[in-house]
């Protein structure tokens, strides 16, 4: 062969290879701190207005519209109503896995005291006429508005993805029917049935920066449970003559706790809480009946399936010992489900934002007996992750750790995230977990 045809050719392998490298697009793996930061004022300007217009649980019809007019400026199709005041935002790009995104909306009854200058004034009336102030105390505002920060990141970066993208604003997280409600509306068969979940939530036990993760149970069933107990009444001189509704609810009490410290297995968690004791209208009056509310907190169903049928057992046995006239009402309520994070989906989104945030910032951390109804979609066959983000001040957390001093937690009318860094680092989280499993 021609040597000079050979050093021709050559070259042009060379030239279009290098051709084909810079064409070939750019691997995005996390947005930069200059994406994040140009979008920056637009997340604020909506954080600050969500956190002075919160909306209840199954109320978030303006805080819908805002979401819904956002993403769908961006490109996305988007579909409002669903499950109640829910949000669905697709963005189709080509083939791939289909990713859920997850914010919730509603916001809690508590007077805000924070005194910040954007502070929530909003009170409300309820069905009876009662008014009742309102706030985002447990920082859905914080995740609403990254949300909307990480659709732009990914409307605007398309070329750097594929598949689709299911963004959901979800009513009714605070009490527990939101997610339940978007799926029976047809969530997972109206739109692209997710191959993966995904969520986050501000944290107020972890400094700025650091994230939390919990592979396998990470949040507790939950269920009300309302026991009446009917007694006899009578005067208060002459208990003889009555059978005492408050002396069986006070030992009732003490016996539930039985159910916990001899009945479970130690490494089965489970709380019951009696949160409140309604009876009697005077000091002088035996009353005729007792109301008692309890909370329960339980991860295994099986666990949770013993721990209710031994509360009725326990009401009812507690009130045949004392002669009642009648058995106890015993009414359970269910709030939530447990909420169990994909060990696998989990451990492999870790890897990836340790890569990008640091081995030191992302934290294997404890379960929590809180609910959180985002586990309907992992109960729904979808692998499912929820990360804990945290939201304190740096300094101010340092300074508590050493003192001891409390921190406003969540559901706390002091409750203020240090949202600068706050939402910033939520938007690389959520876009950094989506490019992980949208961007191969």
């Amino acid at each position: 062969m021609n040597y000079s045809i050979l050093a021709i050719l050559s070259g042009c392998v060379l030239l279009l290879a290098s051709a084909a490298a810079q064409t070939k697009p750019v691997s995005w793996t996390t947005p930069s701190a200059a994406e994040i930061n140009a979008i920056y004022p637009e997340v604020e300007s909506l954080y600050f207005d969500l956190h002075r217009t919160p909306e209840l649980a199954m109320h978030e019809q303006q805080t819908a519209a805002k979401l819904a007019d956002r993403v769908k400026a961006m490109g996305y199709e988007v579909t409002t109503g669903v499950g109640g005041t829910g949000v669905v935002a697709v963005l189709r790009n080509g083939k791939g896995p289909t990713v859920l995104l997850r914010t919730d909306m509603d916001a809690l009854p508590i007077a805000e005291e924070t005194g910040l200058s954007f502070a929530s004034h909003v009170v409300v009336k309820s069905d009876s006429g009662t008014s009742i102030p309102v706030m985002h105390a447990c920082g859905h505002d914080i995740h609403m508005s990254s949300w909307v920060g990480t659709a732009k990141l990914m409307a605007t970066n398309r070329d750097r993805w594929r598949g689709t993208l299911v963004l959901i604003g979800q009513p009714a997280e605070e009490t527990g029917e939101g997610a339940a409600a978007m799926i029976k509306d047809g969530l997972l068969t109206r739109f692209p049935k997710p191959d993966f979940a995904l969520a986050i939530h501000d944290s107020a036990v972890q400094p700025v920066g650091q994230i939390g993760f919990t592979p396998g149970y990470a949040l507790a069933a939950a269920d009300s449970v309302d026991i009446t107990i009917f007694g006899k009444g009578g005067h208060g001189g002459r208990p003889q003559n009555t059978i005492d509704p408050v002396v069986i609810a006070a030992r009732t009490v003490l016996a539930l706790q039985t159910i916990v410290s001899r009945e479970n297995n130690p490494f089965d968690p489970v709380v019951i809480t009696v949160g409140t004791i309604h009876g009697g209208t005077k000091n002088s009056i035996i009353p005729g009946e007792v109301k008692l509310q309890l909370t329960v907190r339980t991860y295994k169903p099986e666990v949770r399936k013993r721990v209710l049928a031994s509360i009725e057992r326990v009401a009812k046995g507690e009130a045949m010992a004392s002669g009642a006239p009648k058995e106890p009402l015993v009414k359970v309520t269910p709030a939530a489900n447990a909420m169990y994070n994909d060990p696998e989906l989990t451990n492999r989104l870790v890897a990836k934002l340790r890569g990008v945030l640091g081995q030191a910032n992302v934290v294997q951390v404890e379960p929590t007996m809180v609910f959180e109804d985002f586990a309907e979609f992992n109960l729904a066959g979808i692998p499912s992750a929820d990360f804990w983000v945290g939201a304190v001040e740096p300094d101010k957390f340092a300074a508590a750790q050493q003192s001891g001093a409390d921190l406003p937690q969540l559901h706390s009318s002091t409750w203020a995230p240090d949202y600068t860094p706050t939402l910033k680092t939520v938007m690389t989280v959520e876009t950094t977990e989506l490019l992980e499993l949208l961007g191969h």
